[in-house]
């Protein structure tokens, strides 16, 4: 049987307002914060600087100590709501994910609801139940920890420049 494609749900609350949440998530730089360390994830290019429907992200990563290139383009914007990107070159044969935020009472609930699909028909589903569930699991795990921290140690307000690393390769 044909697996059509795979699916990764997360959903966390954020004690922010929307447009604060979204304007951190809406930064591609931020992703290098919440990306855990071991998959040494760089931004190598954006085209254009920044973030709107048609942007390329174009980043580096090491998984399992396989370096794997990775091109992602925006394809839906609807600020301060959701946004959606999609996989254009990289190591699945589909990767949709869609980032939506609901505003609730001065908070933020962010899902993230992430379709991917493997190459290599069989092969590519043992490989799927054998690591790549349990690595993206890992990785989501980690985002939503280290969001936490983020968004819990900040007392402020949280704006475009804040909460990101600062070395950033364009």
């Amino acid at each position: 049987m044909s697996v059509k494609f795979h699916t990764l749900r997360r959903e966390q609350w954020i004690p922010r307002a929307i447009e604060e949440v979204f304007n951190f998530f809406s930064d591609a730089r931020n992703l290098e914060e919440i990306t855990p360390p071991w998959l040494h994830f760089r931004i190598l290019a954006m085209d254009p600087g920044f973030i709107s429907e048609g942007t390329k992200v174009y980043y580096r990563l090491r998984l399992h100590g396989i370096p794997i290139h990775w091109t992602t383009e925006i394809r839906q914007w609807d600020a301060p709501h959701r946004f959606v990107d999609v996989q254009r070159s990289g190591p699945f044969r589909l990767w949709h994910h869609t980032h939506c935020f609901e505003a609730h009472k001065g908070r933020t609930r962010m899902i993230d609801i992430v379709r991917y699909r493997l190459p290599l028909g069989i092969l590519g589903r043992m490989v799927h139940a054998l690591k790549v569930r349990g690595d993206l699991r890992r990785i989501f795990d980690y985002r939503r920890q280290h969001i936490h921290e983020l968004f819990k140690e900040q007392r402020g307000r949280i704006g475009p420049g804040d909460l990101r690393i600062t070395a950033w390769n364009l």
